[in-house]
């Protein structure tokens, strides 16, 4: 058993001088783990179920985001970024004597799963694409792997 003294002339032994116990015991340390423990079990699968969902919405403001900063760059230039130019008209100037960016205050950021977002110029559903491919990085998936696009 673990038990911290005042100091060693207020221990109780068999020379009947008074004891003075503080601090907790080892078996009373150990019940708070296990409780903690249980606590932790029942709450983290909760939790986790909301970063995937969580890292979803993340990545539909950041396509928000980037979207709005290429209609600021076809304002300006006249047209969208060309596949060759891609995200990165945004932050440097393609050459274009109309271009008034930067558009972004920083780097063009990659999507919650840490890779980047694929920009299509001219795009399928609308005048581009641009979308993430989810956390298994593959077109399709559901859950957490599906794809966050801007044409819905």
């Amino acid at each position: 058993m673990i038990r911290v003294h005042k100091n060693a002339g207020d221990q109780a032994g068999e020379n009947g001088r008074k004891r003075l116990d503080k601090g907790f015991t080892l078996i009373e340390l150990l019940i708070v783990m296990i409780i903690l423990g249980l606590l932790a079990a029942l709450v983290a699968p909760k939790m986790f179920q909301k970063v995937g969902s969580s890292k979803q919405k993340a990545a539909k403001a950041q396509i928000a985001m980037l979207g709005t900063a290429l209609d600021a760059f076809r304002l300006d230039v006249g047209r969208y970024p060309n596949a060759q130019e891609g995200l990165d008209a945004l932050r440097k100037n393609p050459g274009n004597d109309n271009w008034d960016g930067p558009y972004l205050p920083k780097d063009v950021p990659p999507d919650p799963w840490g890779k980047q977002y694929v920009y299509r110029f001219p795009g399928e559903h609308g005048d581009y694409d641009l979308y993430s491919m989810g956390a298994d990085g593959q077109d399709g998936g559901e859950g957490e792997n599906a794809d966050v696009v801007s044409w819905e």
